[in-house]
């Protein structure tokens, strides 16, 4: 059958983009969201190449999936969620590309993204940040799209810097960062750096890096001890994404659980000295 020239792009445009997300949807019972064979009910997105991945950024094999970190981008959730218990579970690879190949190891998990992608922000969508980077894993950053995301927390101000810390100042951010409780204040953006109160495991190691969604309240845990707490966020839904930026990183798990616990929100004062 001949077909007409606008039908025939209308179709490689629909093929081209990703499928439309349902929900959002809270789970019931544990879901695997990623299914150990592909990248089914996920999408890439690259800053460069769009939806296309010709450097092979995003592969599956044995049960894993693999982010090379070569090009900037993410996979992405088609479906959207709310009010869940995110398990993923990760460990760094030994590859590193320019310009980060001196920098310390870097990607993230960003829950309640929203928006179209590309719009504000070239290369992940808005959203909220549960940060993945040598000696600063569990960090929020609101990642600004076409609006800006917000969370309140209550913090230490060392320097410039914000660190998680129950008892403290109440601060709401749009931009910018709250570090995790333990955070080095001596951190420096250099390959293998490790503080002294790291809970992130060295290198080639697993890690079990949870985020606990639930309305406005965002709970991060690393390696079973919370090490970060937010509140009154102003992204309650959205896809879930997980970043490339430069370094190697393997995941092997990623599972949403109905919330059955609620650990509570308290930071040790980690710059006290015994």
């Amino acid at each position: 059958m001949r077909r007409s020239l606008p039908f025939l792009l209308l179709a490689l445009l629909s093929c081209a983009q990703p499928s439309p997300a349902t929900g959002p949807a809270s789970p019931s019972s544990p879901v695997q969201i990623f299914n150990g064979k592909n990248l089914d009910g996920w999408y890439t997105w690259l800053r460069e190449h769009r939806h296309e991945d010709p450097n092979k950024v995003f592969s599956v094999a044995d049960g894993q999936i693999r982010i090379s970190g070569q090009d900037w981008g993410g996979i992405t959730t088609k479906d959207t969620y709310r009010d869940y218990h995110l398990i993923v579970e990760w460990r760094y690879g030994g590859k590193v590309w320019p310009p980060r190949e001196t920098k310390a190891r870097d990607s993230g998990i960003l829950v309640h993204a929203v928006g179209e992608d590309g719009v504000g922000n070239p290369t992940w969508l808005e959203s909220i940040e549960s940060q993945i980077i040598e000696g600063g894993t569990g960090d929020f950053i609101m990642v600004g799209g076409a609006g800006k995301p917000s969370l309140t927390t209550e913090v230490r101000t060392l320097g410039k810097e914000l660190y998680w810390q129950t008892g403290a100042e109440t601060v709401t951010r749009n931009s910018g960062r709250f570090n995790w409780w333990g955070r080095d204040p001596e951190w420096r953006d250099e390959l293998n750096f490790r503080g002294p109160k790291d809970v992130e495991k060295p290198v080639g190691e697993w890690n079990v890096h949870e985020i606990i969604a639930d309305g406005d309240k965002i709970t991060c845990i690393l390696n079973g001890v919370v090490v970060n707490y937010g509140y009154n966020s102003s992204h309650t839904e959205g896809k879930i994404q997980i970043q490339s930026e430069g370094a190697e990183i393997l995941i092997r798990r990623v599972e949403l659980r109905p919330i059955t616990t609620k650990p509570e929100p308290r930071s040790p004062d980690a710059f006290t000295k015994q």
